[in-house]
């Protein structure tokens, strides 16, 4: 990986690594104390092959991140894994995590023989929530919830200050709140979930839909000029600045139902700040987001100082998920 000049210095001992295990690709940050990226690599994930695989794979996305921060693994305090599905961070087990097929893999473990450092694991969209908060868009606030928008739906909840998990660690799913009742089957087995309905999978599934049913849309020519077979985040960028009618009304349903997740979070948890990332979002800008939180506030029970509560894009983009895991690592450690 070629070097980037806006990294920082791997200065010595005490750092730490952090790893995005997604079930496309594995994104490793190498973080110094300044909290700043000294050094980055990425690699497929390859989950087909099975967990051994992955697990040898991110072991040399780390060395591989290693030699862009010029750094030694003996330099490294501690590594994060942020993982997407459940996770026990206590354990640093992975119980379920259907984007890789696995069940009961105890990851820290496995890496923590491997790599000779300390390992934590926890669930990816919390380690992206704790990034948002430390280093991002979240910076000075003690409470915020964060939604990502991509393939599914996560949230992450901070609470006075400190990242919530809940009593089970199972805090913050707002993807699995239900919105529409008898809605669409969504990847959990559950009827209705806000990700079953607003997520790009979500618009991938409708706008096929209409396709097949025969309805008029760019998409399909934006697909085939793309080469990828199927609906990015891109195609539905493109898509809406091409002003296609089938994109508009899938994606103002999409606005419609991310509002009401959001007002829900208000109204439970009257945060300061709902933060919005994840692909689709980043994809989409800042004009998707005017329309959400303006339905959003809509809907607020309490509506004095509506405009209090900020509704903000995400500022840290792919390294949310690799520099979160870092920080939750550093984190952990101190606290044990």
């Amino acid at each position: 990986m070629a070097k980037d000049k806006s990294k920082g210095k791997a200065k010595g001992q005490g750092l730490r690594v952090g790893v995005d295990l997604g079930g496309t690709k594995i994104l490793v940050a190498v973080v110094n104390a300044d909290n700043k990226v000294c050094g980055e690599a990425k690699q497929a994930t390859h989950a087909e092959e099975g967990q051994d695989a992955v697990i040898q794979r991110i072991v040399a996305t780390v060395r591989e991140a290693l030699d862009d921060a010029d750094a030694k693994l003996s330099a490294v305090e501690t590594v994060g894994v942020g993982a997407p599905g459940a996770t026990d961070i206590a354990t640093g087990m992975v119980h379920y995590a259907a984007n890789l097929g696995w069940q009961d893999v105890p990851l820290a473990a496995r890496l923590r023989d491997k790599l000779g450092a300390p390992v934590f694991v926890d669930n990816d969209v919390n380690v992206g929530t704790l990034a948002e908060y430390l280093l991002g868009a979240g910076r000075g606030v003690q409470h915020m919830a964060a939604m990502f928008v991509g393939t599914g739906i996560g949230g992450g909840l901070i609470v006075n200050g400190q990242l919530y998990r809940g009593f089970r660690g199972a805090a913050g799913e707002i993807g699995h709140v239900a919105v529409v009742p008898d809605g669409p089957t969504c990847g959990c087995g559950r009827r209705g979930c806000l990700e079953a309905v607003a997520s790009r999978t979500a618009i991938e599934r409708d706008v096929q839909a209409a396709l097949d049913a025969g309805r008029l849309s760019v998409v399909r020519d934006l697909i085939a000029a793309s080469k990828r077979r199927r609906l990015t985040s891109g195609i539905i960028a493109k898509a809406l600045e091409q002003r296609d009618p089938l994109m508009e009304e899938v994606i103002g349903r999409v606005q419609r139902f991310l509002a009401m997740g959001i007002a829900n979070l208000v109204n439970i948890l009257d945060p300061e700040m709902i933060v919005l990332g994840g692909g689709v979002v980043e994809s989409l800008g800042q004009g998707f987001i005017e329309p959400v939180a303006a339905a959003a506030r809509a809907d607020f029970l309490a509506k004095k100082d509506a405009e209090r509560v900020r509704i903000v894009p995400a500022t840290l983009g792919d390294r949310a998920g690799a520099v979160g895991a870092a920080l939750m690592a550093g984190l952990e450690l101190a606290r044990r």
